[in-house]
C-alpha cells in the first residue's frame, strides 16, 4: 500500500497517520463532519475555533486530494457546496474517539460529554454503528 503523502520518508505507521491526520484544523474539520453534522462551508467556519476561510479552504481542498472527504454542489442551492465523509474518513471514527477517550482521563477540563466517554469505554462497538449511522442519513 502505498502512502498517503508522496512526500513521507518513512514506513513508520504512526507517521503515515501523522501524514494522514495533517494538523488541528483538519481534525477539527472531520470532527465536525462526524460529531455534529456540519456539512457546509458557512458551518464548518462556526465552529467554536472560528477557523480562517483561507485556512478552512486549504485545509477542504487537501482532505477531499487524501479522499477523505468529497464535495459536491447542494441540491437546494447549486451556488453552494456540501462536504461529506468518505469511507476512509469514516474509517477516522475510531481515531476520533480515542483522542476523546485519553482527553477526558488526563485533561479534567476537558468539555467532552461524560454520557460518550462512557459509551466509548463501555460500549464502543455501538457507539461507532450509531455515530456512522447518524453521518449516513
Amino acid at each position: 500500500m502505498s502512502r498517503p503523502d508522496p512526500f513521507s520518508f518513512s514506513d513508520c505507521p504512526i507517521a503515515n497517520v501523522l501524514d494522514c491526520v495533517g494538523d488541528k484544523w483538519s481534525l477539527l474539520i472531520l470532527r465536525d463532519l462526524l460529531f455534529f453534522g456540519k456539512q457546509s462551508f458557512s458551518a464548518l467556519q462556526n465552529s467554536d475555533e472560528r477557523m480562517a476561510t483561507n485556512i478552512l479552504s486549504s485545509r477542504l481542498e487537501k482532505r477531499e486530494n487524501d479522499g477523505l472527504i468529497t464535495r459536491q454542489a447542494d441540491p437546494g442551492d447549486k451556488r453552494k457546496k456540501v462536504y461529506t465523509l468518505t469511507q476512509a474518513g469514516k474509517d477516522r471514527l475510531p481515531i476520533m474517539l480515542e483522542m476523546i477517550a485519553w482527553s477526558s482521563q488526563y485533561d479534567p477540563d476537558t468539555n467532552a460529554p461524560r454520557p460518550l466517554v462512557k459509551r466509548i469505554k463501555t460500549n464502543r462497538e455501538n457507539l461507532i454503528r450509531d455515530l456512522l449511522n447518524r453521518v449516513e442519513s
